[in-house]
Order: C-alpha cells, then structure tokens, then sequence
C-alpha cells in the first residue's frame, strides 16, 4: 500500500500512518524540561553522609556496661540502678581510674529514650569521655 499526500478518490478512505510528529514533540518538550529541573533537585551544599560500618567490638572486662530495659530500668553491668544520681556516683568513682574505661550503652528497642538520655546525662556529669552503643547488626539482605 503505497501513501501519498495526493486525496485519494473517495474521501471516505480511512489513512492507516500514525502521524509521529506531535508524539516526538511532547517527548523533545519534556526531556528538556527534565534536563533543566534535574540540577535544581540537588542541594547546593554538599555534604558527606556517613557511611554503615559493622565493627566487631570486644567486650573487656574493665568496661561499664549499662542497660536500659523496655521500662526504662538503668542496669549497671547485671544490678540494678535504684536511681539516676546513684548511677552518677557510681560513674565518679570509675572516671578517676587510668585509663579510663569505655561506658557501653545497651538500650532496648522499644525502650523509650528517657531511659537512655538519663543514662548518657548520668556518664557527662561523672565526665566519662568514652560512650559506646551497642546494637546488633541488620539482618543480611536486608
């Protein structure tokens, strides 16, 4: 079938090309749009995030170790804390040692962070300068 710009005889014939030209001006039209929005989408200051790094933390036996529950119980080691202030004199009597051990925090999941605020407050006012969190890694392909 051969198609010419010619009318054919009868105008009741139905043309069976698909006219492309608008189809190609709408796509030119938004590629442009595109490449114009695109750099307007990035921010302007560039920052470096961080980056995920699984560590594998020996635990030694001259660090504090420090849990919260799910009630926002304060755990040093295995006992339990009656109160914040105890929790602070306990943490002076272990911020003069030299070296200094690391506290490390274990806070539950569904723990508010009251809980673990007191605890990180408690270790600035005994002037414990190195405080860990200890959380388990994502599970792989996750």
């Amino acid at each position: 079938m051969a198609i010419s710009a010619a009318p054919a005889e009868g105008d009741d014939e139905v043309i069976a090309a698909i006219n492309t030209t608008p189809l190609v001006d709408v796509m030119l039209v938004l590629l442009i749009i595109f490449l114009i929005t695109i750099p307007v989408v990035n921010t302007s200051v560039q920052v470096e995030l961080p980056k995920e790094t699984i560590e594998v933390r020996e635990s030694k036996p001259e660090n504090l170790v420090i849990s919260v529950d799910k009630s926002n119980a304060i755990y040093l080691q295995d006992a339990r804390v009656a109160s914040t202030r105890a929790l602070v004199d306990q943490l002076k009597k272990v911020s003069v040692q030299q070296p200094q051990p690391e506290v490390q925090i274990r806070g539950d999941l569904t723990a508010q962070y009251e809980g673990v605020g007191k605890v990180l407050y408690a270790c600035q006012l005994a002037g414990i300068a190195k405080v860990a969190f200890i959380t388990e890694p994502p599970a792989r392909g996750s």
